[in-house]
């Protein structure tokens, strides 16, 4: 399809090293919603080699996600998770896991109904990060085995502001922005690149062929993509805080 172009060496259009840009514009995004609106963006692993993390508060978020090498906030299970990709790397292979995402202070009214719809921009933008293949917002799939009475955020107020008492919309309903936090999880394959022997067809003869994949090769990439989410969800939130006309009024109004 590109024209017979093939990076052997690893840096190619898919290599994680394409990355880096997503992290160095997030961090723009970041400063210009915080800013404005206040807006943080915590991203963390909460599952890492079907090792799983305990719900951790907002607080436990911001002060231990990366006080580890796997950037979990439960501090326990973060070095279970770490044992478990040193094992899985002994034997020359990897492991997956999944990345959450709080967005925090979010304003009501970001996103529109069809072309623009927030979630719909949120995925298309962390589906551009490699080896994400899935993606749920909220309570995600597990709504389907719900009743509407069960699944739905009731309304309330608080301190003269509309709430929500549940957030298992995850701060998007209609592919708007409710106010309250946007929560959204990611699931991120086992790294490809492995030194345990694959099979595989060399082009030239068309035979079956083992790989095994020489030099240094990360055994689970989910730690290195927290600060990659974190950049690709405030640069969607930096987007459409601009296109509603948000941030230009603020800043005219607090210069």
């Amino acid at each position: 399809k590109y024209g017979g172009y093939n990076d052997w060496r690893g840096g190619g259009r898919f290599s994680g090293r394409i990355t880096a840009s997503f992290v160095m514009a997030g961090a723009i995004a970041k400063k210009l919603i915080h800013y404005t609106f206040g807006m943080e963006v915590l991203a963390y692993s909460i599952e890492i080699g079907g090792i799983k993390a305990r719900e951790v508060s907002d607080d436990e978020i911001k002060k231990f996600r990366y006080s580890n090498e796997v950037r979990c906030a439960d501090l326990e299970v973060a070095e279970k998770m770490k044992m478990k990709v040193m094992e899985e790397q002994s034997k020359g292979d990897s492991v997956g896991g999944i990345v959450e995402c709080k967005v925090l202070n979010v304003p009501i009214g970001l996103g529109e109904p069809v072309f623009s719809s927030l979630e719909s921009d949120l995925s298309k933008a962390l589906f551009s990060i490699p080896a994400v293949k899935g993606i749920e917002f909220g309570i995600g799939f597990e709504a389907s085995r719900l009743r509407g009475s069960e699944c739905n955020d009731p309304f309330s107020v608080k301190e003269g502001k509309i709430v929500t008492f549940t957030n298992r919309a995850g701060g998007i309903l209609g592919g708007i922005s409710n106010g309250m936090p946007i929560v959204l999880r990611l699931a991120f394959k086992p790294t490809s690149s492995i030194r345990k022997p694959q099979k595989t067809i060399h082009l030239d003869t068309l035979k079956e062929v083992d790989l095994t994949v020489p030099g240094r090769h990360d055994p689970c990439i989910v730690p290195r993509a927290v600060p990659v989410v974190e950049g690709m969800v405030a640069c969607v939130m930096a987007d459409h805080s601009i296109r509603a006309g948000l941030i230009p009024q603020v800043i005219k109004g607090r210069l």
